[in-house]
C-alpha cells in the first residue's frame, strides 16, 4: 500500500479536471431524505460533546472550553466515487474548522483546540477557515488548499462539496460549482468515513449527501449523452428542451 501525499490542490479551472463521473452525481436528482439519513452523521461514533440531530442530517457541538470535538458519518468507502455537501455557516467555525474523511481509528476529541482532523496517519482535512491541508500534522507547514497564485483568499461558503474518488485514491473539494482540484492522494485501499473537527461552540453542521457512482463500463447511450452535454456545455443545457427530441430523451440528457 503505497502512502498517502498531500496534493495540496491544482487551482480551479481547467488545471483541476473533475474526476469522471462527478458531473452526472451534481445532475442527478437529490438522494431521497432516507438515503440521506443512511450516510449521515453516526451519533454512535463521535465525541460526547457532540449532539447528532435529525436522524444523521447534522449535528451541534456543545459549549465546552479547551476541547475540540469530531464525528464520522454512518457508512465508509472503500469502491467508487462518492460526494456530499458539508453546511457549515462561516460564523460557527472558529478558528479550527476541518472537513476531510477518517478510518474508524482516528480521534473524535481532543483536550486542546487544535486542528484534529488530519493530526494523525487516520484522517485527512481541510481547515476551511484558514485554507490549509492536515495529514500527519504536528505543527506549522500545512500546505495551502487550493495553491497557486490567486487562491490565497478564497473565501469559502456556507457550502461546500466534499469529492472523494476511491477508485483514484484522491479526495478533493468544489465550492460555488468549481471543483478545486485532488487535496490528497494515495487513498486506495482504505475505508474511510465523513468526518469534521471543531471548536466552535454550538455549531451546527449539516451533511448532505449526493450519491455514488461505480466504475463500470460505460455504455453508447451513456457516453453519446456525455457528448452532447460537452458540446452544449453548461450554459446552454437549458436549450435540450426544444430540441425535436422524444421526452424521455430530454429526461436522459438531463440526469432526470
Amino acid at each position: 500500500m503505497g502512502q498517502t501525499a498531500l496534493a495540496g490542490g491544482g487551482g480551479p479551472g481547467p488545471d483541476a479536471p473533475r474526476p469522471e463521473g462527478l458531473e452526472e452525481l451534481l445532475s442527478a436528482a437529490p438522494a431521497d431524505p432516507g438515503l440521506q439519513r443512511l450516510h449521515g452523521w453516526n451519533p454512535a461514533d463521535c465525541s460526547r460533546n457532540i449532539e447528532v440531530r435529525e436522524g444523521g442530517l447534522s449535528f451541534e457541538r456543545r459549549p465546552v472550553a479547551q476541547s475540540t470535538d469530531g464525528v464520522r458519518g454512518k457508512r465508509g468507502y472503500s469502491r467508487g466515487l462518492h460526494t456530499w455537501e458539508i453546511g457549515w455557516p462561516p460564523e460557527q467555525r472558529g478558528t479550527h474548522a476541518l472537513v476531510g474523511v477518517a478510518t474508524a481509528r482516528a480521534p473524535l476529541q481532543a483536550d486542546r483546540y487544535a486542528a484534529l482532523l488530519g493530526s494523525d496517519g487516520e484522517s485527512w482535512g481541510w481547515d476551511i477557515g484558514r485554507g490549509r491541508l492536515h495529514h500527519r500534522s504536528k505543527g506549522g507547514g500545512a500546505p495551502r488548499y487550493p495553491a497557486g497564485p490567486g487562491h490565497e483568499r478564497l473565501q469559502v461558503p456556507e457550502r461546500l462539496l466534499v469529492v472523494l474518488d476511491m477508485e483514484e485514491g484522491t479526495l478533493g473539494y468544489a465550492v460555488g460549482g468549481t471543483y478545486l482540484g485532488p487535496a490528497f492522494r494515495g487513498l486506495k485501499g482504505k475505508t474511510l468515513y465523513p468526518a469534521v473537527s471543531a471548536v466552535w461552540g454550538q455549531c451546527q453542521v449539516r451533511i448532505r449527501y449526493l450519491g455514488e457512482r461505480r466504475a463500470e463500463p460505460h455504455s453508447l447511450l451513456h457516453l453519446s449523452r456525455l457528448c452532447i452535454r460537452d458540446i452544449l456545455g453548461e450554459a446552454r443545457l437549458g436549450e435540450v428542451s426544444a430540441l425535436p427530441l422524444p421526452p424521455a430523451m430530454k429526461r436522459y440528457l438531463l440526469y432526470q
